[in-house]
């Protein structure tokens, strides 16, 4: 039986695990249109510009990430609720956002990759902004929070399936949403021929990440100030100028770098570093593809994708450090300076989350469930 497929995505304006997710989705049905609240394409994957992608009105006002974030309360929600994705037989919306909030007919198989719940209606603390406001600016905050809380839970009640990245993410969608079926996991996928084994070792270790307050970079750019020894960041964000003046001369920073200098940054690092409670974390796998062990927080994803160091130096990929302090960290990286790595265990540890293998395991998911429905 043929199929009318679409794929929602929430934004693509960066690049990002989601944007990779949703790339994989295509390749999984690459006749099915990209549905989107805004797309930029020289901000996203290059990809995209061969692919269906089809935006909402709100596309004309979302320039950038930070235009999107102050008018997405109420155009945004408005913008997607009017994507009309009726004449689909199976929707697959990827996402936290606003994937969930377009049209579909309620005879269609809706499947929703879930990466976390809204993150700024179920876990606002995680935002400063948030953290910040004080008196009437905190009451407005409250009200947007609690509104977008009871949107969001209606809108997933259109979803027949969820599936979350790991068994941790998976509990947080249960509990927010309370699904019809059981949430499945399937991991998020990594490019692993983007990547390469170096002989060449570099003397500097490595981040890359968004410049945002719960990423703690600046916990990063704490421990190297005393450590002393050379860090490279890449990335962007609302953070930047901050860390960058709290930073020592050992620290660089970067952004707007192609995926040839980021790949040879990630194949001659010493390692690479984890400093947040990540949902998942596919920049730890890109550094394992590359043949490089990840200095991590013991928290979220990298608990399922990672072998942590017990031991053996031949078969580990990470070592973890318990608190996200200066110390821990700096404690961390003192440990990980004694040890020796086996590149060729670490790339071996990223091919079981190829992009392949989501791929083959998405696709037969979305066509058993199909299946079952129709």
């Amino acid at each position: 039986m043929t199929y009318k497929v679409a794929i929602v995505q929430d934004e693509l304006i960066r690049r990002a695990g989601g944007e990779k997710v949703g790339l994989c989705f295509h390749y999984a049905f690459p006749e099915a249109p990209i549905y989107t609240i805004a797309y930029r394409e020289n901000d996203t994957f290059e990809e995209y510009k061969q692919c269906d992608v089809r935006t909402s009105w709100f596309n004309r006002f979302a320039n950038n990430e930070k235009a999107l974030k102050k008018y997405f309360f109420p155009f945004g929600i408005i913008a997607m609720k009017q994507l009309n994705l009726t004449a689909y037989d199976i929707v697959i919306q990827s996402g936290t956002h606003c994937s969930k909030y377009v049209k579909v007919n309620k005879n269609a198989l809706v499947i929703t990759y879930c990466y976390t719940p809204f993150r700024l209606a179920w876990n606002p603390t995680s935002y400063t902004e948030y953290l910040d406001a004080k008196g009437f600016r905190k009451l407005a905050f409250d009200l947007v929070v609690s509104i977008l809380k009871k949107i969001d839970k209606s809108a997933s009640k259109r979803s027949d399936y969820f599936i979350s990245m790991t068994q941790e993410t998976r509990e947080r969608v249960a509990e927010a949403y309370e699904p019809k079926k059981p949430v499945a996991v399937i991991p998020p996928p990594v490019t692993v021929k983007n990547f390469y084994l170096s002989n060449e070792n570099g003397d500097y270790y490595f981040l890359l990440s968004r410049l945002e307050y719960y990423k703690r970079v600046d916990l990063v750019v704490k421990a190297f100030n005393k450590i002393g020894k050379p860090l490279i960041i890449v990335g962007k964000g609302s953070k930047e100028q901050e860390l960058k003046d709290m930073a020592n001369p050992n620290i660089t920073f970067y952004k707007g770098l192609s995926n040839e200098e980021i790949g040879k940054l990630y194949a001659k690092c010493k390692a690479f570093l984890m400093p947040q409670h990540e949902d998942y974390g596919i920049t730890p796998l890109e550094a394992n593809a590359s043949g490089r062990p990840v200095i991590a927080y013991r928290a979220g994803g990298v608990l399922e994708t990672m072998v942590p160091f017990e031991g053996d130096q031949q078969k580990y990929t990470a070592v973890f450090f318990n608190e996200q302090t200066e110390d821990s960290l700096i404690k961390a990286v003192e440990k990980f300076e004694e040890l020796t790595f086996n590149s060729n265990f670490i790339r071996q540890n990223s091919e079981r989350f190829d992009d392949e293998v989501f791929i083959q395991r998405a696709k037969n998911f979305v066509l058993e469930k199909a299946a079952e429905k129709f």
